[in-house]
Formats: C-alpha cells, sequence, structure tokens
C-alpha cells in the first residue's frame, strides 16, 4: 500500500527517513522551518542518488521515481493529508510536545505521529496529543538508507492497531523491525552503553591507552571500530548526552555512569572528527599512536568489555525489553556488532559470564559489576538463550 508519509526535520536524519520511504514508494513531504535546510536535503538526495548511479546500484530512472515522490515544504499544515508522520528533531523533550501538539491540530484523526527519538520517553511524548493512542516511537539509525534496523517503541498510550500496522508499513519499507519497551535508550542505547562506558573506565584506570583498548576490541572480537573511534566518528557530544539521559533517566544506576573525560573532551569542544580533534587529532599529517600489542592485556580488555555488554542485554532480556531475537537483531542490524551478544554469551558460556562478573565484582565492590538474575538462574539452572528454549519472564 502506498501511504503519505511527512517528515518533521531536514537534517541528516529526516532526509535519510524520506529517502527510505520514498523509495518504497511512498508520497514523502520534508517539512522545515528553513528554507536553507530544505534545500541542503534536496541537494544530499541528489548526491546520494548519483552515487548510487555510479555504483549501479540504481538507474536514471529510479533516481528520477524517488525524487519524485518528494516534496519540501516550510509549514507545518502541509502536513494535513499524512498518513503518516516522523519527527526527527533536536532530542529536546518539550519542543517535540510542542511540534506535536501544533501537528494534531492539522493531520486527521486516523494519522499516525511517530518520533525517531532515540532515548527519550515515548509516553511523556504521547502525553502532548488529544490522541495518544496514535503516538509511537519509531527509531532508524544513521544513515537510514543504509541500516536495516528499526526500534519499534509502543507507549502505554499506543493503540495495538496502530503498533501493527506501523510494524507492517516498516517491514514493506525493507527494515528489519525490533519492538522495544518504552524505557530509556530502548534496546541498542541501552545495551550498547557498557562499550563505551567501560572503555572508558580501563582508559581512566590507566590501564591501557586509547589505541590499544580500540585494537583490542576489533583485533578480538571484531568490531568494525572500536569504542573510541566510534565516539569520535558520533560526537563526543552526542555520545555523552545520550549516556547522560540514560544514566538520569535509570534513577543514576551505576552502570550508566557517564565518564569525567567524555564530559571534559566535550567542555572542551573536542568532539572527534567534526572538529577535528577528539580522542584522536584527525589533524593534516597527524601520525595514528600504535597500540600496545600485549596478548594477555588485550584479552583482559576484551573479556571485560564483552561480558559487561552480555549482562546489559541479559538484563533487558530480564525486564521484558525485547525478545531474546530482537536484542540480538537489534545489535548486529542496529549498530553492526560482529555478532548478538546473547548467541556470544551462549558461546563464551554462562557460567563464564557470571564468573567473570564476579570476579569483576569481587575486585571493584560496585553495583555497576553486579551480575543480571536472569545469567545467575540460567547458570543454575544449565540453559542457554539459544541452543535449548529460554522463559523470558520473571
Amino acid at each position: 500500500m502506498i501511504y503519505k508519509v511527512g517528515v518533521i526535520g531536514s537534517g541528516t536524519m529526516g532526509s535519510g527517513i524520506a529517502q527510505v520511504a520514498a523509495t518504497a514508494d511512498c508520497k514523502v513531504k520534508v517539512f522545515d522551518t528553513k528554507q536553507e535546510a530544505l534545500d541542503k536535503s534536496k541537494a544530499a538526495l541528489e548526491k546520494v542518488l548519483s552515487r548510487l548511479i555510479e555504483k549501479g546500484r540504481i538507474d536514471e530512472t529510479e533516481k528520477t521515481r524517488i525524487q519524485s515522490n518528494i516534496s519540501y515544504v516550510n509549514t507545518l499544515k502541509e502536513l494535513k493529508d499524512a498518513d503518516l508522520t516522523i519527527e526527527a528533531i533536536i532530542e529536546d523533550i518539550d519542543i517535540k510536545k510542542k511540534v506535536f501538539s501544533e501537528l494534531e491540530s492539522y493531520v486527521s484523526e486516523d494519522t499516525i505521529i511517530a518520533s525517531n527519538t532515540s532515548s527519550l520517553s515515548i509516553a511523556s511524548i504521547a502525553s502532548s496529543l488529544q490522541r495518544p493512542e496514535r503516538c509511537i516511537g519509531i527509531h532508524f539509525f544513521n544513515p537510514a538508507p543504509l541500516m536495516k534496523l528499526v526500534e519499534v517503541i509502543p507507549a502505554v498510550q499506543t493503540s495495538t492497531k496502530v503498533m501493527d500496522k506501523v510494524v507492517s508499513i516498516i517491514k514493506d519499507w525493507k527494515k528489519v523491525v525490533a519492538i522495544a519497551k518504552d524505557t530509556p535508550g530502548f534496546i541498542v542505547n541501552r545495551v550498547a552503553r557498557p562499550f563505551y562506558g567501560e572503555s572508558l573506565r580501563i582508559y581512566e584506570e590507566g590501564l591501557a591507552d586509547v589505541a590499544t583498548i580500540d585494537w583490542s576490541l576489533k583485533t578480538l572480537g571484531g568490531f568494525r571500530m572500536g569504542p573510541f573511534e566510534l565516539m569520535d566518528f558520533i560526537g563526543n557530544d552526542i555520545n555523552y548526552t545520550v549516556t547522560e539521559t540514560v544514566f538520569k533517566a535509570f534513577y543514576y544506576d551505576a552502570r550508566y555512569k557517564p565518564s569525567f573525560t567524555q564530559k571534559r573532551l566535550s567542555e572542551a569542544g573536542y568532539l572527534g572528527r567534526k572538529s577535528g580533534k577528539g580522542y584522536y587529532d584527525y589533524g593534516t599529517n597527524v601520525v595514528k599512536p600504535f597500540p600496545k600489542e600485549d596478548a594477555a592485556l588485550a584479552k583482559y580488555i576484551f573479556d571485560r568489555v564483552l561480558v559487561m555488554l552480555i549482562n546489559e542485554a541479559a538484563d533487558a532480556l530480564f525486564w521484558n525489553i525485547a525478545s531474546a531475537e530482537d536484542i540480538d537483531n537489534a545489535m548486529t542490524k542496529g549498530v553492526n556488532y560482529p555478532k548478538g551478544l546473547l548467541t556470544w554469551a551462549d558461546e563464551k558460556g554462562i557460567d563464564w559470564c557470571v564468573n567473570t562478573l564476579d570476579s569483576l565484582y569481587d575486585e571493584y565492590h560496585e553495583d555497576r559489576y553486579r551480575c543480571s538474575p536472569l545469567l545467575r538462574r540460567m547458570n543454575r539452572e544449565k540453559k542457554t538463550f539459544f541452543s535449548k528454549k529460554l522463559v523470558s519472564d520473571n
């Protein structure tokens, strides 16, 4: 079915979502208050599609079809005929609520109003609407046309009809859907926190430098980018803000505690690639530091970060945030992890996970290293996540 889709925000994410919907033959209107931003979005699409032609992925006819499916508007009222609207603007809940409230005054009663937020409460955003049951989270990953995963997050107010329709639409757009409970960070931005946080902790303890930590996780874990490379790519300001948001939202749970190192880099303007300097210096002719290729140290770093990631994934399952399959799909297709964390847990052994976490807790006596009750239960009952059927309720 061809839908009319409104995209609010013409930045990188909004433009990417518009491309995805237009490619699926939806009629898309991209809204932004700034004409300059709309012009930039249109030019960026032209560049992306031309590059796809050069690579032989599409032809001129397909390019024309996609472009003809997108129009650019600078008044919110232009989205009045949309079947589905997806907001992709600044991560400020008050601004989102204001936009949603205004949007609802224009659209029909059946229009689905969705947010692409990566960590904010969908229930809170929905509360700004007269008909909150139409609101849902649809979280794409950047770049939206390339990343296969989309997290779908129903709020407590969201109707089953709306959720089912959104899942059907997103699947029609050739995306992999992971349904997540409306909790801070949903799946990916919650489960991925130790990849950054534990790596920063290892660095702050002086156990290894950033180059060595990155090298260890890429070499032993098969991650495409090390945590410090990835933080520089994302932007230290953005990554820090997400961590801080999750930390506060979880009532200051020690597992999500932000790093002073990252906070200071953000305050200094060392944001990573976009500022030319972060954990690494991206200036001209700067030689990237060499890692210390110590096998024992690399194993310690990898095991410590991996077990913390596994623990977070297990806890997400324990609290019914998502199914085991969706959690693993989210990490492999949302952030390109080399394998699912729960699959990894089965391979390493549940007993290894429990013993490694207990060893860290014995060393530090900090709550961040507490072992998930689900891992303890599984170890006691000799269960695995996928080799045998696991009952995930508690």
